[in-house]
């Protein structure tokens, strides 16, 4: 498989109960990524997305712009590895 841009990113505020992961699957539709947004026992918000680095940068852009009032701080982690996700889901 091909090498792509992956990020993990930490979404921390009021982003539980609120509709935030369906949101996050809603922009993911917009752009060529894939991945996965699953909650976090202490609260936060995880998402791994990969795809070239331009859309997977678009695409948290976007996110972090409909979701402005509800995030509180962004933890972002990239790097470049070799495809592992298909599709993007909720979990």
């Amino acid at each position: 498989m091909a090498d792509v841009h992956h990020e993990t990113v930490f979404f921390t505020g009021h982003v539980q109960g609120v509709g935030f992961r369906y949101s996050v699957l809603q922009v993911a539709r917009g752009y060529e990524v894939t991945g996965f947004v699953s909650n976090l026992a202490d609260g936060r918000v995880q998402l791994e997305a990969e795809g070239a680095r331009d859309e997977v940068n678009a695409f948290v852009d976007a996110l972090q712009e409909k979701m402005h009032g509800f995030i509180r701080k962004v933890e972002r982690n990239g790097r470049v590895r070799p495809a592992q996700l298909i599709g993007f889901t909720i979990k």
